[in-house]
């Protein structure tokens, strides 16, 4: 059903849940948070890679992935942000690097910029951890009340056609299916219509306030001087040039990689130039 994926399953229980990890390799840990509406299979090539020489971690957040998909959740910003913090605590993580993709950015700081001492190096692939008014069309009706979590729900109108407009060399139809899977359902997309419907545009939005202080603390990174590398997709329609220049602008002394050609699943498309990139930036001291 994962081609491409030969990866043992772990779990944490949290609550009544189940939050589903992958946990390869040994040596420096390297932790991967997915955006939506992917899961920890986006991953799969570079935990295959990095886990040559590296402990690689990689988080399906709750409703997503091979994770529990509970129906009445907190599906919030700030409890992704405290669900990858209870598993690298339970894990007795305290020093690792990073590797965030869309919304990934935003959870992944979170726990970074509350232990900026414990961040080793960051790679950024196409996603934002500060406020933006900036959202396309096409997204935005998915966040309109009633109609919007029907046609996420519904018509897999978020998971699906992100299989072709996230990319701009067609997938496979096995990793496209594989990507699909665990949003076979009504139930089982809960979390892809939550994640459209946390997108926090508005102070009044119940995440503001939570991007606001990882917005804010953005900055504690930069002065504790952590290396990070910046991969980007120039042909994301949502997460464009403006949000890599924002990076770029936040962290002057950052290495930047953009390709012009490549969509929001910049792993998909340059598959081929990026792990280059990954291994040189991961074992360098």
């Amino acid at each position: 059903m994962y081609p491409e994926f030969p990866f043992t399953s772990h779990y944490l229980q949290l609550g009544n849940d189940r939050l589903h990890y992958i946990d390869e390799g040994s040596g420096p840990v390297i932790v991967m948070v997915h955006g939506n509406p992917t899961w920890s299979y986006y991953y799969r090539n570079i935990i295959k890679l990095l886990s040559k020489d590296h402990r690689v971690i990689a988080i399906d957040h709750m409703g997503c992935g091979l994770s529990d998909k509970p129906q009445q959740y907190n599906y919030t910003l700030g409890q992704h942000v405290e669900n990858l913090e209870k598993l690298l605590n339970s894990l007795s993580i305290h020093s690792f690097s990073l590797v965030v993709h869309d919304w990934g950015g935003a959870i992944g700081m979170g726990v970074a910029t509350k232990y900026p001492e414990r961040i080793e190096k960051i790679v950024v692939l196409n996603t934002a951890a500060f406020r933006s008014k900036r959202i396309p069309f096409r997204i935005s009706i998915c966040k309109y009340p009633i109609i919007g979590p029907f046609i996420v729900r519904a018509f897999n109108g978020f998971a699906w056609p992100a299989t072709f407009m996230a990319v701009t060399k067609p997938m496979p139809k096995k990793i496209c299916e594989a990507y699909l899977a665990p949003y076979d359902s009504w139930k089982n997309r809960v979390a892809v219509a939550a994640f459209v419907k946390d997108i926090p545009l508005e102070k009044h939005h119940v995440s503001y306030s939570t991007l606001e202080k990882i917005d804010n603390g953005l900055s504690t990174l930069k002065d504790a001087g952590v290396p990070m590398l910046i991969i980007w997709g120039g042909k994301d329609f949502c997460f464009n040039t403006i949000f890599y220049d924002e990076w770029r602008k936040r962290f002057p002394e950052a290495e930047c990689h953009m390709f012009p050609d490549a969509g929001h699943y910049i792993l998909e498309d340059c598959r081929d130039e990026v792990e280059p990139l990954l291994s040189r930036f991961f074992r360098t001291k």
